[in-house]
C-alpha cells in the first residue's frame, strides 16, 4: 500500500506565526494555517489540523461503510458523512475532545438493522477511526428514504 505525504512550512511563534499545509502526494492544494484561527470560531479562510482530520475521517468512514454495506448484501446509492472534530484544553496544551460522525445514506437491499450494524462496524474498523482510538467517537447513522 502507498504512503501519502503532507508538508507544513511554519514561520514565527505560536500566536504570531502562520504556516502552509501542502498536500504533497496529490499536489492538489496548499492551505493556510495559524493558531489564532485554529482556536477561533471563524476560521477566516484558514484550515486546521482538526478540519484535516475531519476530512480524513469522513472520507475513510464513507469508503469503509460502502464496503461493509456491500459485504452485507446491500447496495449503497449515496452516503453522506459529516465529521465534527472538537479541540479543547489539556494539561499541557490542547487535545481532541471528541469526534461526532453523522451519516445519512440511501441503501437498497439492506434493512435498518443491517445498516446500523454496518455503520457501527465501519466506525470501529475504518483505518482513521483505529488511529484515533484515544478520542471519543460518536455515531449518528440513519437511512434516508
Amino acid at each position: 500500500m502507498p504512503t501519502r505525504t503532507a508538508r507544513t512550512a511554519w514561520n514565527g511563534g505560536l500566536q504570531d506565526g502562520s504556516g502552509q499545509v501542502e498536500l504533497t502526494s496529490s499536489g492538489l492544494a496548499t492551505f493556510e494555517v495559524s493558531f489564532p484561527k485554529r482556536a477561533a470560531d471563524d476560521a477566516g479562510g484558514f484550515t486546521s489540523p482538526e478540519e484535516l482530520i475531519a476530512a480524513a475521517h469522513s472520507s475513510c468512514y464513507a469508503m469503509q461503510l460502502s464496503a461493509l454495506i456491500g459485504e452485507a448484501g446491500g447496495t449503497p446509492q449515496s452516503i453522506e458523512v459529516k465529521a465534527d472534530v472538537s479541540l479543547g484544553p489539556d494539561d499541557p496544551g490542547f487535545k481532541l475532545t471528541g469526534i461526532a460522525l453523522t451519516v445519512r445514506a440511501e441503501v437498497t437491499g439492506l434493512d435498518a438493522d443491517g445498516f446500523a450494524k454496518a455503520a457501527q462496524a465501519a466506525k470501529e474498523s475504518c483505518p482513521v477511526s483505529k488511529a484515533l482510538t484515544g478520542v471519543d467517537i460518536t455515531l449518528d447513522a440513519q437511512l434516508d428514504g
